[in-house]
């Protein structure tokens, strides 16, 4: 172990300095009449009182924290600490006195007199560096807890969108395999429109915002990939009305939505499928409404928490501050609403 750790031991002479400070302001309210004297003492004295409280606070005090079940030995280590201070300060002075640095402006008629100045001084200075101290190692403890908090969160939500780009491409993997098995025409389509969904989620998706004509765009080329699944029954609506599309948003955040009405949806249903899908952002309120066909009665069960929403629920959490998924089962439809504050991105 280090005998002095230089952020530790700066951190003490920042602390001192301050005091250093101090003493001067409160000898020239007072009028003290040897400026030069007063001030080369309290620089003398500085010196013994930084390298004291650094040992104590440094290495003393974490001593009894490990000795914790020997609860008998700290009152005695404190005790002897404290001494230490005392008569060090004691010494020093007169070291000083000797070596003629620190000027001798109050004289002591007994040396119990100079030891209570010394211990009165002592405890001062104890408190003074302990609670700055303490403030300042609480305030970086909190810093470095808040710091993790972030690195854990954002690694949580690289996590989830690494989880959703597999399950969006498996999904849609399983339609292309549906067309191939049943020798259909669409399918080389199919795989032209999946080749372009691909190229977006490895060039356009990396970073943390995309521009929301973007977002629309992949949103287009995955509906009118599942449309070559259905026949003209299939009743879809696909509308927006946004502001400015060049505004940011998180890559692949709509996504889930649309999926899950397909996949969890319409194709789900036996007589008359149908997908709406409405995108509002105005004066960065985003509002997005999926709405689908399902054979799911809202008696018989509530909605459906699949991975996608799941996922989705947990990114608007790391994400945004002010939002709002809610879902609904009716009778033979399934809504999804999607509210967000995109002002109260994190």
């Amino acid at each position: 172990m280090k005998l002095f750790r230089k952020d530790r031991l700066l951190l003490y002479l920042y602390i001192g300095g301050a005091s250093f400070l101090i003493t001067l302001v409160i000898d020239w309210l007072e009028g003290t009449k040897h400026w030069v004297e007063e001030t080369i003492n309290h620089v003398w004295k500085l010196c013994l009182v930084i390298v004291l409280h650094y040992f104590f606070f440094e290495r003393i005090l974490p001593l009894i924290k490990l000795r914790w079940d020997r609860i008998l030995l700290s009152p005695v280590i404190l005790f002897l600490s404290f001494i230490m201070y005392v008569f060090a300060g004691f010494f020093w002075r007169n070291f000083g006195i000797w070596l003629h640095i620190y000027s001798e402006l109050k004289v002591y008629d007994e040396i119990t007199e100079a030891l209570t100045d010394s211990a009165a001084y002592s405890v001062g200075s104890i408190a003074f560096f302990g609670i700055i101290r303490y403030t300042y190692d609480y305030r970086k403890l909190r810093e470095k807890a808040q710091q993790l908090l972030i690195e854990k969160q954002a690694a949580e939500l690289n996590y989830l969108k690494a989880q959703t780009n597999p399950h969006f491409l498996f999904n849609t993997l399983n339609n292309i395999y549906s067309l191939a098995r049943d020798k259909s025409d669409l399918a080389p389509a199919s795989i032209l429109k999946l080749s372009q969904i691909l190229r977006y989620m490895l060039y356009e998706t990396s970073g943390d915002f995309i521009a929301v004509e973007q977002e629309l765009k992949i949103m287009d080329d995955y509906i009118a990939l599942e449309k070559l699944r259905y026949d003209e029954s299939l009743r879809l609506n696909f509308n927006y009305d946004v502001e400015d599309l060049k505004q940011a948003l998180p890559p692949l955040l709509l996504i889930p939505l649309v999926e899950n009405a397909f996949k969890h949806g319409a194709s789900e249903t036996r007589n008359q499928p149908f997908v709406d899908i409405h995108l509002s952002i105005r004066q960065r309120q985003l509002k997005f409404v999926v709405k689908n066909s399902s054979e799911i009665q809202n008696e018989e069960k509530s909605p459906r928490e699949n991975i996608g929403l799941s996922n989705l629920r947990r990114q608007l959490e790391l994400l945004f501050r002010e939002y709002d998924l809610k879902t609904q089962q009716g009778e033979g439809f399934f809504t999804a609403t999607l509210t967000i504050n995109l002002a109260s991105h994190v």
